[in-house]
């Protein structure tokens, strides 16, 4: 057969956001399905969220219940989810109950039942929730294998696409010969992990087209199921690192000019410093100079609600309150329990399109890890690539807050190794003169372009982070915390950070 003879297998939406694309663009038509998994697992919601996408009065759904929940109790908790359309009830979606037929009958009257109403109705979808309650097999009565052999054969030849909805546990997959006959096998896992419920799911098997390997983490919320692809975030296409990009301020000239004009479009800043070193007013102040600039802005805050981060910012003379309202800055608070990065993502790219935002803030990484479940802390550094990599990809820049212990014998620029994932890093940290801390701050890296070596007092003020005079001078050891004066006097007077120059007290 040449390639102009192959058969198109037309693929439907599935109804759930990010599974088209972990599936290879749709559910191929005419499949016959098997979703799997524990009690709880999403396993209806998720067969629920196809039919609705997928049904017609032209080419219906046939819903068969069995021994699980009536339709009368299922319609009631189905109904509460927003892909829940009561007008496609009952000409596109039918819901028939044959409980009494398996309690009553053995699996051939079942077989016979499907058998009626699929020929009455000719459905485009069937589904029959949950087959693994007819496993009772009466004497003289037909198996669970054979039911289901003779079902998919059946449906197949009037080109229904099918799904069977069993609840199994992980050790049943490899052992049963049910799973052979399925097209397509969905697996779904809720799994604790301390006091953290995490749900994945994976695709065991797809006959026709390519999908997605491995584990995909889902959730289940009042708009129903919702994917997220092991692999989001990855194939963003990466901007040209030698297209002339603009150059973004923070609106403080000095910083400005340290960074040669400013940070690169583009780019994934990192501020690092350790408590009460003004990491956040710096962001604060970079988000507020691009909502100045026409450049909209997002705030991702972990450690605090978006209320009292503008109210923060207020005390600096900074106005978050009036952006928000006018749609020009959207302040994210993401501290659900059992958070991922892929939902955090997700989340920051839906704002990131509604507003046009250009400029993104991430306040803070430390805030960020803390929300994750247990088990997404062990990949944070995998994630964060996915997250920046995606991001940037699109041409948002990034500017991400970090805590590092400050230490006086070491100069850490953060304390997850991630610093190759940056662009371009700021190291704000406290030193010691005559047992008064004072503040300093450093561009450590820029690959951008050039930057200033500079290393300068700065204090934070009514106004913001403001950088004090010229570049420090006739010091020794400041990045240590505990520099030493290069020329100092025996007087009382006390020397100068901003310039080096002794003045009096």
């Amino acid at each position: 057969m040449s390639t102009q003879d192959k058969v198109k297998i037309n693929k439907l939406p599935t109804g759930v956001p990010g599974l088209d694309d972990i599936v290879g663009g749709g559910l191929p038509e005419y499949s016959f399905n098997i979703i799997a998994g524990a009690p709880g697992s999403g396993k209806t919601t998720l067969a629920h969220q196809f039919v609705f996408a997928n049904a017609t009065p032209e080419r219906p759904a046939l819903y068969f219940t069995v021994l699980g929940e009536s339709a009368i109790k299922m319609l009631r908790y189905q109904q509460q989810y927003t892909f829940f359309d009561p007008s496609k009830l009952p000409n596109s979606i039918r819901f028939i109950n044959l409980s009494q037929v398996v309690l009553e009958q053995d699996l051939g009257a079942v077989l016979e039942q499907i058998t009626k109403e699929v020929e009455r109705t000719n459905p485009a979808v069937v589904v029959v929730d949950s087959f693994r309650t007819m496993v009772r097999k009466p004497e003289n009565g037909m198996d669970l294998q054979s039911f289901i052999q003779k079902l998919a054969l059946f449906l197949a030849s009037w080109q229904a696409t099918t799904f069977l909805i069993g609840e199994y546990a992980e050790e049943e997959l490899r052992d049963n010969p049910i799973f052979t006959v399925a097209d397509g096998l969905f697996w779904l896992r809720q799994t604790a992990e301390r006091n953290s419920i995490v749900r994945k799911f994976q695709i065991i098997k797809l006959r026709g087209q390519g999908s997605v390997p491995g584990l995909h983490t889902f959730r289940i919320t009042d708009a129903g199921v919702q994917a997220f692809s092991r692999t989001f975030g990855l194939t963003a296409h990466k901007r040209n690192q030698l297209s002339n990009r603009r150059r973004l301020c923070f609106g403080i000239p000095e910083l400005d000019a340290m960074l040669a004009g400013g940070v690169p479009e583009g780019d994934s800043v990192l501020i690092a410093g350790s408590s009460g070193t003004g990491k956040s007013v710096l962001a604060t102040q970079f988000i507020a100079e691009g909502i100045k600039q026409g450049e909209p802005g997002i705030i991702a805050v972990f450690e605090e609600r978006p209320q009292a981060y503008a109210e923060r910012a207020a005390s600096l003379g900074l106005d978050l309150h009036t952006p928000q309202q006018d749609g020009k800055l959207t302040i994210l608070y993401l501290r659900p329990l059992d958070l991922s990065v892929d939902e955090t993502m997700q989340s920051i790219l839906d704002a990131v399109q509604k507003i046009g935002a250009k400029r993104l803030v991430i306040d803070s990484l430390a805030g960020f890890e803390m929300a994750l479940s247990p088990g997404f802390r062990a990949d944070f550094r995998e994630s964060l690539y996915r997250m920046i990599f995606a991001l940037t990809g699109i041409g948002v820049t990034i500017l991400s807050t970090v805590e590092v212990d400050e230490s006086f014998t070491e100069f850490p620029f953060s304390t997850y190794s991630i610093s190759f994932l940056c662009d371009d890093i700021l190291r704000l940290r406290y030193v010691s003169i005559d047992g008064r801390l004072r503040k300093i701050l450093v561009v450590i890296k820029m690959r951008g372009g050039n930057h200033a070596k500079d290393i300068r007092e700065y204090e934070i003020t009514s106004e913001g982070v403001v950088i004090m005079g010229k570049r420090l001078t006739n010091y020794q050891g400041l990045i240590s915390g505990i520099p030493v004066h290069s020329n100092r006097p025996d007087s009382n007077e006390e020397p100068s950070l901003d310039t080096g120059i002794e003045h009096e007290t």
